[in-house]
């Protein structure tokens, strides 16, 4: 037989090139060290070595050649190859499928709550604010030209805090966590601001209200205290639908009306509401430093009571200077409790007599108490403040019915010498049972 060579020249096989030829004809590699070189004896799990391969194959699966060994997967005992991924093995169950896709659809969904604005606005309690005492190490109220008293108790203003409305969003989560909260109120924008309102206009406005609300309050506080407080009487603005637009102009005093002098906004009011609407009467003003007589023509107005029919800004001229110290806070609201403040300051004696009184109320130079917004919120906000008693405006009655926090007792006032009444009776300890409080019907 013709033995064909390895690699056509030498007549070896290129794989073993320095070896001889076994009995089976296939050369054998050169001689090597007994420690680690092929030999046919037994191993354990064969009963002998495998011939006819380029080395000798054991139990381990590994072969063995020029003394080193090297794997050979899936040959006489080698580890068999991975098999191929089954695709059934990473199909979802039905039920862990809808787990999965619910769970996504939630994530998703809350991600378009968070996301999606609503034309809403939320009311929710705000902080309190003891008009005796300070804020960021400042006094709220301060008086410069007239003695002071220290006082122990407190007097807090209530405040709401306000989301939504020009320049501030108010996104489906927050709405609907406020709906459910039961603290927290949500109403529709418009209920709270003019169409087309901007955010410095509306800031302008609560700007403008809380420097109004501090000068009613001192006029209120001084008038209560027996201190004259000389005013003047100013045409701020002209009503261009009223008959007196064409006559009066901004910027007029105005002196007497029909023939009677007029000091304040009450004896002004009490004298015009005495006229006829539709009739010609007379108003001196001084203008540009002349004092005219001019005739002017009365109208009505959507209630029905007869009117000039402009808008009149009083102007204090206080003996003293009381100055009241709060930033981002806005609105009329804070009048009443502005005004015990300053009575309490001007006065000996602890008026509160120690004791956390809170409350609310716009209020008039004249002491008139007018009914304000978010009452609820107030409520749950001067009880988490600390306070146990709380003056609210009697027009607020029904909406406070049913809606006062445990430990919390509302008194209502109409007026400011209500409103004093009340802390002092409260301070006495004496009679306190007996104050009002407020029911279905306001003042019963």
């Amino acid at each position: 037989m013709t033995q064909h060579s390895g690699d056509g020249l030498t007549g070896r096989d290129p794989r073993y090139p320095e070896g001889s030829r076994g009995d089976d004809g296939r050369e054998q590699p050169p001689s090597q060290p007994d420690v680690g070189r092929p030999c046919d004896v037994a191993r354990p799990g064969h009963d002998v070595a495998r011939p006819g391969y380029p080395g000798n194959w054991w139990d381990t699966g590994r072969a063995e050649s020029r003394g080193y060994a090297y794997p050979v997967p899936g040959l006489f005992g080698g580890p068999d190859p991975e098999p191929e991924p089954d695709p059934a093995r990473f199909r979802l169950e039905p039920r862990t499928a809808v787990l999965v896709a619910s769970g996504f659809l939630t994530v998703l969904l809350a991600a378009v709550l968070t996301l999606l604005p609503v034309p809403y606005a939320i009311l929710a309690p705000g902080p309190t604010y003891n008009t005796l005492g300070e804020i960021d190490g400042k006094a709220l109220i301060t008086v410069s030209g007239h003695r002071t008293y220290p006082a122990e108790g407190e007097l807090d203003l209530t405040t709401v805090s306000l989301s939504g409305g020009p320049g501030d969003r108010v996104y489906l989560l927050s709405a609907l966590q406020g709906w459910i909260s039961g603290e927290a109120e949500v109403v529709p924008e418009e209920v709270l601001f003019p169409p087309g309102q901007t955010e410095e206009e509306e800031e302008k406005i609560g700007r403008a209200q809380m420097v109004t609300s501090q000068e009613s309050a001192t006029a209120a506080a001084l008038e209560a205290i027996d201190v004259q407080v000389p005013v003047t009487l100013t045409v701020s603005e002209e009503d261009a639908r009223t008959p007196a637009s064409r006559v009066l102009k901004g910027g007029d005093v105005i002196l007497a009306v029909d023939g009677r002098r007029v000091g304040d906004l009450d004896e002004l009011g009490a004298v015009v509401s005495g006229l006829t609407a539709g009739e010609q009467t007379e108003v001196r003003v001084r203008r540009s430093g002349r004092v005219e007589d001019l005739r002017v023509t009365t109208t009505k107005d959507e209630e029905g009571k007869t009117i000039l029919g402009i808008y009149v800004e009083p102007d204090y001229r206080f003996p003293f200077d009381v100055t009241i110290s709060i930033d981002n806070v806005g609105g009329p609201s804070a009048g009443l409790m502005f005004a015990l403040g300053i009575v309490d300051t001007l006065t000996e004696g602890d008026l509160t007599g120690g004791r956390t009184v809170a409350g609310t109320g716009s209020i008039d130079p004249d002491g008139t108490v007018g009914a304000i917004g978010g009452i609820r919120q107030k409520l749950i906000g001067a009880r988490r403040g600390g306070a146990e008693w709380f003056l609210a405006p009697s027009d607020n009655c029904s909406e406070v019915v049913g809606h006062v926090p445990d430990g919390l007792r509302v008194v209502p006032v109409s007026t400011l010498d209500d409103a004093l009444t009340a802390v002092r009776t409260i301070a006495s300890g004496q009679g306190a049972d007996g104050l009002r409080s407020c029911t279905a019907q306001p003042g019963i």
